[in-house]
């Protein structure tokens, strides 16, 4: 089965199983739905952030990529690349780097973790709460420099960039860890390093935590990923959103998974 035939597929099945507000029978998942899934950042925040996303969007400089991970369906490997053509395709979506900012100010999560930092859009999202402490993991040297100049540019605070192989700096950044309250993993799309994120993320969660999985149907591995997850033992609920899953830990909620509309 192609690629492109497998997403259709996909899109198709979510089209199909999605629901709202309407047919939420859980009051965790309905109140979630009404008061995060439909609700907005305040305008300005967004105005803001998009702004560094339009100067992307125009940057024409030309930056050499080493790939880490599965690689981008986009560029062949460690080719060089334009900074406007990684932030075409490879950016988080506004709609989603949204929400997350709504999710960690909507349950006051304090230390955050992103993974795949890209040129750091979706990072400021993250850091909006300045009680929040955010800690961004990428690979590619040269992208995470795009990144740090954001970073300065923007002010940021609370947002701190760990560079090198997601592999061998995550364990060891974690070593101090106790709780991790949020965390996104979108790197390396592939099914094992994709266990091996979550796994170690895991591993520090609490009942109130939740973790985030970007591109859970954009390919055969990542989907096998996202319903490997769904059944972990350490698992009580998860929710559909088709671009992105989430994860809760929560044992007072009833084992289930929602497809939401979104």
């Amino acid at each position: 089965m192609s690629n492109a035939f497998f997403q259709i597929k996909s899109f198709l099945t979510y089209f199909l199983d999605n629901v709202d507000e309407h047919s939420l029978h859980s009051p965790f998942f309905f109140r979630f739905y009404t008061q995060i899934l439909k609700t907005k950042l305040q305008s300005e925040n967004v105005a803001r952030l998009e702004g560094y996303r339009k100067r992307f969007l125009e940057d024409d400089r030309s930056i050499t990529v080493k790939d880490l991970g599965a690689g981008s369906v986009h560029f062949r490997s460690n080719d060089s690349r334009k900074v406007r053509d990684i932030a075409r395709t490879s950016l988080s979506r506004s709609k989603f780097s949204n929400l997350y900012s709504r999710i960690i100010k909507e349950y006051d999560y304090r230390n955050v973790i992103e993974l795949g930092t890209s040129l750091g859009l979706n990072a400021l999202y993250l850091a909006l709460s300045p009680s929040t402490q955010v800690r961004t993991f990428e690979g590619s040297e040269s992208i995470a420099e795009i990144a740090e100049e954001l970073f300065l540019s923007a002010g940021s605070q609370n947002i701190r960039l760990i560079r090198g192989d997601i592999d061998s700096t995550l364990p060891v950044e974690l070593r101090g860890t106790e709780v991790i309250d949020f965390a996104l993993i979108d790197a390396n799309h592939r099914y094992a390093p994709t266990m091996n994120y979550f796994d170690i993320l895991a591993s520090k969660v609490s009942a109130k935590s939740m973790i985030a999985l970007d591109d859970i149907h954009a390919s055969t591995e990542m989907e096998r990923a996202w319903n490997t997850i769904r059944q972990d033992v350490r698992v009580h609920s998860t929710a559909d959103l088709y671009r992105c899953g989430l994860v809760f830990f929560n044992p007072s909620l009833d084992k289930q998974h929602v497809v939401l509309r979104f």
